[in-house]
């Protein structure tokens, strides 16, 4: 796989596991990405705040990701750490393979805790 194609499909499968991840949460108090209202420095616990007020922290990934070619393998890219899926993944017997991580960050307000007896 070129490395123009890695790139491609790595940001496409960040930005569908962010707009899955917004789905998924649509009826709870989380937000995936949202949009911020204020940012504070960076000696803060958090990120800033979102436009409704609530505190927003970045969800920080590091992924390795395994690419395989070899002369029976389908090829492709597959994931060490089992959190991401990349492309196919196949068995070889004579193969190359190379390891690549990914690093990056999604901003996510978390929903705010019930009071205690609250049910």
């Amino acid at each position: 796989m070129e490395l123009k194609d890695f790139v491609r499909e790595t940001l496409v499968q960040i930005a569908e596991g962010v707009s899955e991840a917004q789905q998924a949460l649509k009826d709870s108090d989380a937000e995936v990405n949202p949009s911020v209202s204020r940012r504070f420095d960076a000696k803060s616990s958090n990120y800033g705040d979102s436009s409704s007020g609530k505190p927003i922290f970045l969800v920080d990934f590091d992924v390795a990701v395994t690419a395989t070619e070899g002369t029976q393998t389908k090829g492709g890219i597959g994931v060490v750490a089992g959190v991401l899926a990349l492309g196919s993944q196949g068995q070889s017997n004579a193969a190359n393979s190379s390891v690549s991580h990914i690093k990056f960050m999604v901003p996510m307000a978390l929903p705010y805790g019930k009071p205690q007896g609250a049910g």
